[in-house]
């Protein structure tokens, strides 16, 4: 057998060319929701996900990437044959690259988790046949697919329906959202804070038990920070809601409660970006991680790899880049074309989707931000009026997930069985 020439150059392009339709794609699962209630403008949305994507995929990156580069495939069946793995790799930056390139082209919002499963499943078929394939990890893919949109949907129905019914339908609203602001930010800080704070104490909390003893359970730090973090947005929402009782005419939200709620979903944009930033980039950069650990060790990765860094880092300019040049597509099917928003919708949609993702991660159930975004769009809609969703967006989104594994697979299949009849 022949080895393949591909160059590290080459690859890297691949990677960020994945990388480039991931931002461009996912880059509404952060601000979509915020752009079609008009909390923030486009340019505003694109410049606030861009920083926190990249900042989420440079400081947190390392391990969603790992467990990519490592299973799906059982890599143990490549390790007497470590370019075919190299081979098969290759082909899923293609084949991932070319289908969410394809469907952000069309607006719609995909699971790029699930475009890359499905070619490493492709290839891993066509190479080494179907035992190659870890099942078990396509059927929690597969739960993932029916739970999260309705698990979000109907976490985003129960939020909004209570801001709606305590708030938004009393006669005095400014009153009502001074008596509900520290539970609304409690709700916020606690839900991401519990998400993203984990990882960003972590340092603190090995250096309290090295010099100290202090054994502290994973989550105490976090906690302590995320209720200080809400006693100060709630006094700070105090302010802003004393400043609001006189109209800002230039506003582009003309009702009072709802330009205070749009600093609320600001808020939470902002979380769900640096989330998805530290999540999703494993989606673009395994493949090369795992061919980049090949070349320089001629074997396969079996118990894990540690990620270098500049590869993360082209990981996050590539995510930061599609999404500024070709974000909009995908922002304006979830922001505008389902059902139209409103900050206080907005902000319930957002938590909802933070909220699922969260409990799926307890679970140990891979999900995709983007299914639980519009099903928090749809809960939204089932509340408000089930006659604004406009369904004809939604079935065009559900086409897209369904066929989002096969299409990747076979696009993968198709590569891998062409260059393996040429190279090898």
């Amino acid at each position: 057998m022949n080895s393949m020439p591909i160059t590290l150059t080459l690859v890297t392009l691949l990677a960020f060319y994945v990388a480039f339709n991931l931002g461009a794609n996912d880059v509404a699962n952060a601000m979509g929701t915020s752009v079609g209630s008009k909390a923030v403008t486009l340019k505003q949305a694109l410049i606030i996900a861009g920083v926190l994507e990249f900042a989420g995929a440079v400081l947190f990156g390392q391990e969603v990437t790992e467990t990519l580069a490592t299973k799906v495939a059982n890599p143990a069946l490549f390790a007497a044959t470590p370019q075919i793995l190299v081979m098969g790799m290759v082909t899923v930056l293609l084949a991932s690259g070319v289908w969410l390139q394809i469907a952000t082209s069309r607006g719609l919002p995909v699971s790029s988790s699930h475009a890359v499963v499905g070619a490493i499943a492709g290839f891993s078929w066509v190479a080494l046949g179907v035992g190659a394939i870890d099942w078990s990890s396509i059927g929690s893919i597969t739960i993932g697919w029916i739970l999260t949109p309705i698990i979000s949907g109907a976490i985003a129905a129960l939020f909004y329906s209570q801001i709606k019914r305590w708030i938004l339908d009393q006669p005095n609203q400014l009153v009502q959202l001074n008596e509900w602001l520290p539970w609304l930010s409690a709700l916020l800080i606690g839900t991401f804070g519990v998400i993203v704070l984990p990882s960003l104490t972590q340092p603190l909390t090995n250096f309290l038990i090295d010099q100290f003893g202090f054994n502290l359970p994973a989550y105490d730090i976090p906690i302590f920070t995320g209720a200080v973090a809400a006693v100060g947005l709630t006094f700070y929402s105090w302010r802003q809601l004393d400043q609001n009782t006189i109209q800002n005419p230039k506003s582009k939200i003309q009702n009072q409660v709802e330009q205070l709620f749009a600093r609320f979903q600001l808020l939470s944009a902002c979380f769900v970006a640096f989330a998805h930033g530290s999540n999703d980039v494993g989606n673009a950069i395994a493949p090369l991680a795992a061919i980049v650990y090949i070349n320089q060790t001629g074997s396969v990765p079996i118990n894990g790899i540690t990620i270098p860094i500049w590869i993360i880092i082209l990981g996050g300019v590539g995510i930061v880049a599609g999404l500024a040049i070709w974000g909009k597509k995908v922002i304006a099917t979830i922001g505008e074309n389902i059902i139209s928003l409103q900050p206080s919708s907005g902000f319930c949609a957002e938590l909802a989707t933070a909220t699922t993702i969260l409990i799926a991660s307890r679970l140990g159930l891979p999900v995709s931000t983007s299914h639980a975004l519009v099903g928090g769009v749809v809960g939204i809609g089932l509340v408000q009026n089930l006659k604004s969703i406009q369904f004809q967006t939604l079935q065009g989104i559900a086409a897209a997930w369904l066929i989002t594994v096969p299409i990747s697979a076979i696009l993968s299949a198709a590569i891998f069985s062409i260059a393996k009849i040429i190279f090898l």
